[in-house]
């Protein structure tokens, strides 16, 4: 059954919303706080999130929505219609000045993501998607790569902000691709990382802890591009359980198999 032609419209109007606001801070003052050693919130991020969280209840009063930034809204656990946001998705490069971040939105039905949005303010670039429906870049269809073989593959990864805690695994797992694919690259936004390999411009992508908001919307826009997502383990994908690995499909299964044998060795 489609999805109302208003849930999208919602998803994009608040992508484009968000853009205007990270453009308002971006390289000025961005006011940094932290949540953690190295995990950062700026003013742009709770600005976001408190738009997009107004602009649901008002349209949708009866939605959730869950978010980075904010406490969940009142029984967004067991909600059937639930809204999921990174107001600013990669917010360490938001900071810095580096002009690689975007917003990602996403919409849940009955435990299912169906709706996804991914506005890049820089390059002006807008990836959605809705299930059964296919993915579009700025409204055009756009598809997965056709690399068969990691040596040609570019892939991309990410590390969660608790590195220094698990940062042996990630870095072993990290280094065992670097010598089985072409490239390996960090952009510093799980969300643009899932576009771009729905995109064809990565081939694969994978991280082994991250957050629902993180990739809910990325990772349907990719199977709706013809690709893959599972879990790190190869089971099936769920965006709440921290880890995942995204591809063209045709490289997947030697990504699942590097990632094993690299876990093996610890």
């Amino acid at each position: 059954m489609p999805l109302d032609p208003l849930y999208l419209a919602t998803g994009v109007e608040g992508a484009l919303a968000a853009a205007r606001i990270q453009k308002r801070y971006f390289r000025q003052d961005p006011q940094v706080e932290k949540k953690g050693r190295i995990d950062l919130v700026t003013a742009a991020d709770l600005e976001v999130e408190r738009m997009f969280r107004t602009l649901v209840a008002d349209r949708f009063p009866t939605h959730a929505v869950l978010g980075e930034e904010a406490a969940d809204s009142p029984g967004a656990a067991d909600a059937r219609i639930r809204w999921i946001i990174d107001p600013v998705d990669g917010t360490t490069n938001f900071a810095h000045g580096v002009a690689v971040f975007c917003s990602s939105i996403a919409l849940e039905i009955d435990g299912r993501v169906e709706l996804g949005v991914v506005y890049d303010p820089m390059a002006e670039e807008l990836f959605t998607a809705e299930r059964g429906q296919g993915a579009r870049l700025n409204g055009a269809r756009m598809g997965v790569s056709s690399t068969a073989t990691l040596v040609d593959s570019l892939l991309a990864t990410g590390f969660h902000y608790s590195v220094e805690e698990r940062g042996r695994e990630q870095v072993a797992i990290f280094g065992a691709f670097l010598g089985e694919a072409q490239a390996v690259r960090r952009l510093g936004s799980a969300a643009l990382n899932l576009c771009y390999v729905a995109a064809s411009r990565f081939d694969g992508y994978w991280e082994t802890k991250i957050h629902p908001w993180d990739v809910a919307a990325g990772a349907l826009i990719v199977q709706e591009a013809g690709g893959l997502v599972t879990g790190t383990d190869g089971g099936s994908y769920d965006p709440f359980a921290g880890h995942l690995v995204a591809s063209n499909g045709l490289v997947h299964s030697h990504m699942l198999q590097v990632i094993e044998a690299a876990r093996r060795e610890l």
